[in-house]
């Protein structure tokens, strides 16, 4: 591939959000964390989060809108015209009812997408823990300088399995460039079509104008930021960042088989298998990101909706009269506020208050490798023979060196007292008949002659 300056650290944009335990941004930022604990009601702790949400940005000025409606039909009505605007209400039996079935639709289809994307992040993560495992353990390092250069390698491989997850973040969330901070230096040295493409206006887009964020936060749709505006302004081609690193991670396993380094057939198969298991996770996410809601749907749902809602205040007020301006604005607020969740959690992969808190998975994971990787892999000999493995307890104190000098019917023997005598039966028997002398009789005999 042709040369281009490399994407390193210190070119890496300042992309994560810095963990300060006295920043309020992280709590909300990427979506609920997993680790926090509040004694907050739900309601008051995301009372401030929600504002940022789509549902307090656009949805709030539709609604001081509608409010502003309220009131001017009412006062035309009582002060200018003098004619009776108030209808029958049975539309509200019809309409509510067909109303209930839209927003039960458009809620039950956009959760089962935010769902299905957090089923994904848990098979990944799942993978991800099986692959290093199989690498660190299973694959044998050979003598001398050989062994240096295989461990090494190992800990590369297992470093592909998280650039993967960073990697599949990024793209998820229409972020082509490589040089972010969390994945710079794990694919610096692969050569790749987003590498190749790497550009500095990528990471610094130019700024929104105000006509554009007011027209945002008024809910306008026109004024609306296109996610895919960065992968459509690349220059160069992109690639497949996520499945170039497949790619790699399947040719070091293909290298470790011809250097005999991970012989065994089983092992080699079920490499092979979660290797697979990655694409398949790639390929989901991509169906659940890619696959909205039909737009006629969404359409008729939204009409069927505000039609409901414009009607509202006419079979209201025959009955509640000025009142009917604080009502009908806290149902409309309700059926709209469930029009929106709708939307908001449809792509459950974005950096809203109610997305999937990817960058907290991928912290997951890269804790979790670093835990594998932090010792050898664990030698049998070592762990299995040592006096604190009490391979009898509770029934005996004593240690596997202990029990190595005793017969095998001695331990046969034990084995049987300890389901016979074992104080866990008082769980699993009915009545009163563990608590008998006879039984702790028992049982303190049977102890004391294997201990």
């Amino acid at each position: 591939m042709a040369d281009c300056s490399c994407p390193g650290p210190s070119d890496a944009s300042q992309h994560e959000i810095k963990d300060d335990p006295n920043s309020s941004l992280a709590d909300w930022k990427e979506g609920d964390d997993i680790d926090r604990f509040s004694r907050w009601p739900t309601f008051e702790e995301h009372l401030a989060d929600s504002r940022e949400s789509q549902f307090h940005g656009p949805d709030r000025s539709q609604l001081e809108r509608y409010f502003i409606l309220d009131e001017l039909t009412l006062i035309w009505d009582s002060v200018f015209s003098g004619a009776k605007v108030g209808i029958n209400n049975i539309l509200l039996t019809v309409l509510g009812f067909v109303v209930g079935l839209s927003l039960s639709f458009r809620g039950s289809t956009a959760y089962e997408r935010w769902a299905d994307g957090r089923k994904y992040w848990a098979q990944l993560v799942q993978t991800s823990r099986n692959l290093a495992r199989l690498v660190w353990v299973h694959i044998n390092e050979r003598e001398g300088d050989h062994g240096k250069v295989d461990l090494l390698r190992k800990l590369s491989a297992i470093n592909l399995i998280l650039a993967f997850a960073v990697a599949l973040k990024h793209k998820l969330r229409f972020e082509p460039d490589v040089a972010y901070e969390d994945l710079a230096g794990l694919i610096g040295h692969l050569d790749t079509f987003a590498y190749q493409a790497h550009s500095r206006e990528v990471l610094e887009p130019p700024a929104k104008t105000r006509w554009k964020a007011v027209g945002e936060y008024l809910g306008v749709s026109f004024a609306k930021s296109n996610p895919r505006k960065l992968v459509k302004r690349s220059k160069k081609p992109l690639g497949h960042l996520p499945l170039e690193i497949i790619n790699h991670l399947s040719a070091y396993i293909h290298s470790c088989v011809e250097n005999d380094t991970l012989s065994p057939a089983q092992y080699q198969g079920q490499a092979m298998t979660m290797i697979s298991t990655l694409t398949e996770i790639l390929t989901g996410t991509e169906r659940v990101l890619d696959t909205p809601l039909p737009a006629a749907y969404s359409i008729a749902i939204s009409q069927i909706a505000w039609i409901y809602v414009m009607l509202l205040p006419f079979q209201l007020y025959s009955f509640l009269h000025w009142v009917t301006i604080p009502a009908s604005t806290v149902a409309a607020y309700i059926i709209i506020g469930l029009l929106a969740i709708g939307s908001e959690i449809e792509n459950p992969f974005g950096e809203d208050v109610n997305d999937l808190p990817l960058t907290t998975y991928c912290r997951q994971i890269a804790k979790e490798l670093d835990i594998i990787t932090a010792t050898p892999p664990p030698n049998v000999d070592d762990f299995m023979v040592r006096q604190e493995n009490l391979v009898l307890f509770p029934l005996s104190q004593d240690g596997f060196p202990v029990w190595r000098e005793r017969t095998k019917e001695d331990i046969q023997a034990a084995l049987y007292t300890k389901v016979v005598a074992s104080p866990s039966r008082k769980f699993t028997m009915e009545g009163d008949e563990f608590n008998t002398p006879s039984m702790t009789t028992s049982w303190s005999t049977a102890t004391r002659g294997v201990c």
